[in-house]
């Protein structure tokens, strides 16, 4: 007798000595599946999750956020049905463990009061949320830090810069305060900044598992692509114009070359509101007294509804 008619006799006599309960092997098998999820296989998809599997909420402004977000899920799951009241779209996968749901913001809807509207409908559909984080595109602030076009802002505080009351001669007097993130992702932030002390930064690795799976994604993932043209903050840029190859090359700011390709991480806080800031010197004097090194515009709607 072969060996696999042995294992099929064997499974034979196991299945009619013990009759399978249905309700049991279902509970086993979904298990198994959450265990395997922990590295990348598209053959895991459709494995049984339930709304109430999903602890950590993305939120996304725009479809190239989301494009990245989606792209380095370890595994994407198959979508579930939610609430009759949500308007979002999502998608559902696993990241180091665990388990995610990654919205984004309806198309030209960015600002604080839509990203409010999208978190919270979030966490009607998937109540067992936990963590919401915010990833996206900002705009950093040079100067107080030498943060640079593809470097990364981790938030330690949320300020909406554009919160206050108008005075006499027109002066504007912000009434909002630095709000800070749950006490259980400000000690995450703390081991992740003790680890980039210690260790050399994984994005590079990421990036490159990121091109392997999506090689059409080069524009995501090569940093060697990025060219930072920093102006003098004086200087005053052509609104006719859609980038920054016409203007006058005599006012860029030169930049001593890093040792490294690879972006940098820096910490601090993220001032947010509903307006793109594109205008160097108002940049510069919100930044300064606000003590912010990024701007964006969803962060202080997730803050206020959460």
């Amino acid at each position: 007798m072969h060996s696999a008619d042995k294992s099929q006799k064997n499974l034979v006599s196991v299945v009619n000595k013990r009759p399978p309960n249905e309700e049991n092997l279902a509970s086993t098998e979904s298990k198994r599946r959450k265990r395997d999820c922990k590295t990348y296989n598209d053959d895991l998809r459709g494995m049984g999750f339930t709304v109430g599997d999903y602890t950590v909420g993305w939120v996304c402004a725009l479809y190239i956020e989301l494009a990245a977000a989606r792209s380095v899920l370890d595994t994407i799951h198959d979508n579930l049905g939610k609430s009759l009241n949500d308007s979002n779209t999502y998608t559902l996968g696993s990241l180091h463990r665990h388990n995610v749901v990654i919205a984004c913001l309806p198309t030209n809807g960015y600002g604080t009061n839509n990203a409010a509207i999208v978190a919270s409908n979030m966490r009607w559909t998937f109540p067992s949320i936990q963590t919401f984080l915010m990833v996206g595109i900002g705009g950093g602030v040079p100067g107080k830090v030498d943060i640079r076009l593809g470097d990364v802002v981790v938030s330690t505080g949320v300020m909406q810069y554009n919160l206050g009351k108008t005075l006499q001669q027109g002066r504007f007097q912000p009434t909002g305060t630095v709000r800070q993130p749950l006490p259980t992702l400000m000690t995450a932030v703390s081991t992740l900044r003790a680890h980039h002390e210690s260790e050399i930064s994984k994005i590079p690795v990421i990036l490159s598992q990121m091109r392997e799976r999506y090689p059409t994604m080069t524009e995501y993932t090569d940093c060697k692509q990025l060219e930072d043209l920093l102006f003098d903050s004086a200087y005053e840029h052509s609104e006719l114009v859609a980038s920054c190859n016409d203007c006058d090359i005599s006012q860029l700011v030169y930049q001593l070359p890093r040792s490294s390709s690879s972006p940098t991480i820096y910490y601090g806080i993220i001032a947010s509101g509903n307006q793109v800031i594109k205008h160097a010197m108002t940049r510069d004097r919100l930044a300064q007294e606000f003590n912010a090194i990024c701007f964006e515009m969803e962060a202080a709607g997730l803050m206020d509804s959460l």
